[in-house]
């Protein structure tokens, strides 16, 4: 296997297990490529081809390693630079500027669901008593609406999730026309 193939299968899985071991996504990407330059120089110290994946990790673990001994922190990390424990955002107000021109893309009664639903943090519940409608009504339609959101995305993007299905990278399609989405009205 060239150098180019290992990568091309291993890439995306590396870099999840990067993100998983350190916060800044800089310093995932600048591990990324270290890890990509000492697989290129150890090439020759692969013996059993059936092994490379085992390889390539214990690789990116050094990497690691080598990451947090050099900024002197091998005994000691600083919760702050903890993926799970970084400052506190509200990610879904920060994403929903670029999640509502997908919303408002949907068709009109879809897309006034998802936002009070998903964008304005209104329950079902309380969406259905508002529309005099029954909560199983209300839950049906914000499913619909969502599988529709759901082939907006995929329209737009591939997408690679990590074995949690979390999202760790995507790939915008080239035939995706962005005009067809509405601009977002905040």
């Amino acid at each position: 296997m060239t150098i180019e193939e290992i990568w091309q299968v291993y890439r995306s899985s590396l870099k999840a297990f990067l993100h998983s071991k350190v916060s800044n996504p800089d310093d995932v990407e600048d591990l990324l490529q270290d890890v990509l330059l000492k697989t290129h120089l150890a090439m020759h110290s692969l013996n059993k081809k059936s092994s490379i994946k085992a390889w390539l990790f214990q690789i990116a673990h050094h990497t690691v390693i080598d990451h947090y001994r050099k900024n002197g922190q091998e005994k000691h990390i600083e919760s702050q630079q903890l993926w799970y424990e970084s400052q506190q955002r509200n990610i879904k107000m920060e994403l929903a500027q670029c999640i509502r021109p997908f919303i408002q893309a949907l068709p009109e009664k879809s897309a006034s669901l998802l936002e009070e639903v998903e964008l304005e943090g209104k329950s079902q519940k309380q969406l259905a008593q508002e529309l005099s409608i029954s909560y199983s009504t209300v839950k049906s339609r914000v499913q619909k609406a969502r599988t529709e959101l759901n082939d907006v995305f995929h329209a737009c993007c591939d997408y690679d999730l990590d074995k949690r299905g979390n999202l760790i990278e995507y790939h915008p399609k080239a035939d995706f026309n962005t005009r067809k989405l509405k601009p977002a009205n905040k």
